[in-house]
């Protein structure tokens, strides 16, 4: 958001409120991995920190990561910093993908075992999941798609019952939208999403709190790796 609106005020509730994949990787180590591999063209999941999108060419999201990498028109690239969405893009491309080791807290909890237990304790039910997931966990599903993607998944196919492998408060928002369809929640929590809290929003915008201040040269390297996401879109 500061990225982007450089000269608006940006509140956070939690300061401590972070993120897995963007705390696994800096700005330094991306310079290293361009160094060790000159060149090559370096893309960020925006799940990163601006120091990180400072260091890169282009970001993604889940929903546009393969369009992003395809975009480029080059045989290889670094994809940054959840390896298991590096996997995904992999699979679905003939790109060789140079990836990080960073995971999601959540997605990497899954796994084949858990998934097919489901199935057999839920006859005919559809198991939908997130590319931050394990190979394993992707292969053992019905549909892989980012969060957009899988809701689109229930909205259209409506399936009688539905198991979403990822956050599990995203069933709850999806429910409402989808009143016939029954959610088995995994029920895997991000610890950092749940630092944010109703009083905290109240407090943050009652009295300011949190603010996000940035170095003005790293917003400007940083939004350049953004811009060009956008303009190819989804």
């Amino acid at each position: 958001a500061k990225l982007m609106n450089p000269h608006k005020k940006v509140l956070l509730p939690d300061m401590k409120a972070g993120c897995s994949l963007s705390s696994s990787i800096t700005g330094k180590d991306v310079r290293l991995l361009k160094e060790k591999y000159p060149g090559v063209p370096v893309v960020s999941y925006v799940n990163t920190s601006a120091d990180v999108k400072a260091e890169t060419d282009i970001c993604c999201t889940s929903a546009n990561a393969v369009k992003i990498v395809k975009s480029l028109g080059v045989k290889k690239v670094i994809f940054l910093p959840d390896d298991y969405l590096a996997k995904y893009v992999a699979a679905q491309t003939d790109i060789e993908i140079i990836a990080w080791k960073g995971t999601c807290v959540v997605h990497e909890q899954f796994n084949e075992n858990e998934i097919n237990q489901i199935r057999k304790d839920n006859p005919g039910i559809k198991i939908i999941a997130h590319p931050e997931c394990p190979p394993d966990v992707i292969n053992a599903s019905d549909f892989a798609g980012s969060t957009t993607g899988m809701i689109k998944y229930v909205e259209d196919h409506q399936p009688k019952k539905v198991m979403m492998v990822t956050e599990c408060s995203m069933s709850d928002n999806v429910k409402i939208d989808n009143p016939n369809v029954e959610f088995i929640r995994p029920c895997n929590l991000c610890p950092y999403m749940k630092k944010i809290t109703l009083p905290k929003i109240l407090d943050c915008l009652e009295n300011e709190t949190g603010e996000i201040i940035m170095d003005p040269e790293t917003i400007e390297k940083a939004r350049i790796s953004v811009e060009r996401m956008t303009a190819i879109g989804r």
